[in-house]
Parts: C-alpha cells; structure tokens; sequence
C-alpha cells in the first residue's frame, strides 16, 4: 500500500469523525442535554440603581429608557441570546460539516490515485 492511499485513509477517518463530532454535539445541543456555545452573553444592568429624576431638557433620554424597558418586558433577553447562540452553533456546525466533507473528498482522491 503506497503512501498516498495511507494519507488518504487517514484523511477520510478525520473528516468523518469532525462530521460524526458536530451531529453529535448537535444533536446534545437541541436536545437540551448541553448548552450551545455562550457567543452572545448578557452584560450585566445593575438592578438596583436608584432612578432619578431628571429635569425637562432629558425628557427624551426618559422616553428612550421607558420604551427599552417595555421592549425588554414583550421580548426577554435571555430568550433572545439563547436564539443568537444557537444560530451560531448551527453555522458553526455547518461549517465543520462543510470542512470534514471535503477534507474526505481529498482523503478519496488520493486513494482512487
């Protein structure tokens, strides 16, 4: 056996096992048994500030902060960075599905040499 079809094997064995590794992870992703990649995280709000109360020239900084809070209470932002995160992973995933499909193509060229 030459020492392309050996390089060709090996090169086969590792884009099935990225393929086989991003299902399996996947697959624990979206079935809630691990949690996706953090990408997208929360940065911390200091929940106890004390509001003050500014004087008419910021009434319009009032209203921003007011319809950011009414945004916030119709969407969560947890729900929304959960969503982010796994949209991520499955591009991600893709990716490795993408990149281990052809690191095999390589792998069966230099056998079929």
């Amino acid at each position: 056996m030459s020492l392309e079809k050996i390089i060709g094997w090996i090169l086969i064995t590792v884009g099935i096992l990225i393929i086989i590794w991003a299902l399996f992870t996947s697959f624990n992703i979206f079935t809630a048994r691990t949690l996706p990649p953090q990408i997208f995280v929360p940065h911390s709000e200091n929940k106890n500030e004390i509001t003050q109360v500014l004087p008419p020239q910021d009434l319009e900084e009032q209203m921003k902060q007011i319809i950011r809070e009414q945004i916030k209470s119709v969407v969560p932002t947890e729900e929304l960075l959960r969503l982010l995160n796994l949209i991520s992973w499955s591009l991600f995933a893709g990716i490795l599905i993408f990149g281990g499909a052809r690191i095999s193509e390589l792998g069966i060229k230099l056998i079929k040499k």
